[in-house]
């Protein structure tokens, strides 16, 4: 039974991330508007779909006004598939997974040696082609662990071996590197701000880089591991010695490690500036008009737990508001984060599907019905403050 309606007139943004598995950040403001405008019919809500630079990032731009633009572009095991990105002016939102992300192998199927990122370099230069000048590349989510050399191949760069010939798609090959040329980089790529945004800041290489911390979600094994590890380093080594000590310091700097080290691609070849994802999102969706307009801001991602403090959208949309002063909480589909936790991240309370179904598959399959209960309940407990 929905709860009795409260008496409210007050505006509610609404700046979720996805429930990754069962809602995107669109459906999920779908759903808690529905449930709040049951509970407090006179609340103004304004959705503000957010993500932090990985899976998502796109459609997060498209609901923001963005045109959403399609190409075909070559998919991390070298097979054709169809990805988007988002365009507004000379604007683009550009996000790897939709070219190089784990959603594109068959399940149970990883390639952690040779999955690619020639389809993500692709994907950058039909936003060129578009007449992109500023790109906001996200990335996260990714099946590849080749430091970002396919989509700087897609690009214009060669990776040649001992005989001459381009070494072979993926991380695992670039250990038969012997010659890095990027002087054939596409020429716009100079004329163009490409700000890498992500919600990772490890290095290349080494016990806290791409390989080692996320190989194994890309069915990586120990051996893979230091495969790659070893590959990577002398990727890294090979483009010192082609364009000098600058590729070693980007090869240890915050960013370089992430979606499997195509951060360090984009830092070492494109010149790309590293921003946590979820601000420079922000930036580029409007939020900050958004959140002047806001008596109550709701955020939330599907499981609020210690990742949540380090980059993720609900840390940063609840560190914006509190800026502002306006009070913010989340939805969620579970929370592991103690109060004192979400308070020192800003979030003043969580609401979590658990709280109402304690089985989590339950949550997952029902996702959208639950949180619209669970919107009500949260309508009931702030707007009739």
């Amino acid at each position: 039974m929905a709860n009795a309606a409260v008496s409210v007139t007050g505006r509610v943004l609404i700046a979720a991330d996805k429930f990754k598995g069962s809602l995107t950040a669109v459906q999920v403001a779908e759903h808690v508007s529905a449930g709040l405008s049951r509970v407090a019919p006179g609340v103004r809500v304004e959705s503000l779909p957010v993500a932090d630079g990985g899976d998502g990032t796109v459609d997060a731009a498209v609901a923001a006004g963005f045109e959403r633009r399609e190409v075909r572009v070559t998919g991390p095991l070298g097979t054709p598939l169809t990805a988007a990105y988002a365009l507004r002016d000379a604007t683009a939102v550009v996000e790897m997974a939709e070219a190089s992300g784990l959603q594109h192998l068959p399940a149970g199927t990883f390639a952690p040696l040779t999955a690619t990122t020639y389809g993500s370099g692709e994907l950058l230069r039909a936003a060129l082609d578009a007449g992109a000048r500023s790109i906001v590349f996200g990335v996260g989510g990714s099946a590849t662990t080749d430091g970002g050399a396919g989509m700087l191949a897609a690009l214009g760069a060669r990776f040649l071996d001992r005989d001459g010939e381009p070494v072979a798609p993926g991380g695992g090959p670039l250990r038969d590197l012997v010659t890095a040329d990027l002087s054939g980089l596409d020429p716009r790529i100079l004329g163009t701000e490409i700000i890498l945004a992500s919600d990772v800041d490890n290095p290349l290489t080494g016990p806290k880089g791409a390989p080692a911390v996320y190989g194994p979600q890309k069915g990586a094994s120990e051996a893979d591991v230091a495969i790659l590890d070893a590959a990577l380093a002398h990727y890294a080594r090979v483009l010192e010695e082609a364009i000098g000590p600058n590729a070693a310091e980007y090869a240890q700097s915050p960013g370089a490690g992430a979606a499997g080290g195509i951060g360090y691609g984009a830092l070492v070849g494109l010149g790309a500036s590293f921003r946590p994802g979820i601000e420079v999102m922000l930036d580029v969706l409007g939020f900050a008009p958004a959140l002047e307009r806001a008596d109550l801001v709701i955020t939330g991602e599907g499981s609020l737990d210690e990742q949540t403090l380090h980059g993720k959208a609900p840390a940063g949309v609840a560190s914006a508001a509190r800026a502002r002063g306006k009070r913010a909480v989340a939805v969620c589909g579970r929370r592991v984060l103690s109060d004192e936790a979400l308070a020192a991240a800003g979030i003043a309370r969580a609401y979590a599907l658990t709280d109402l179904e304690p089985d989590p598959a339950v949550c997952i399959a029902h996702a959208g019905p639950l949180l619209e209960r669970l919107a009500e309940r949260l309508a009931a407990a702030e707007l009739g403050r």
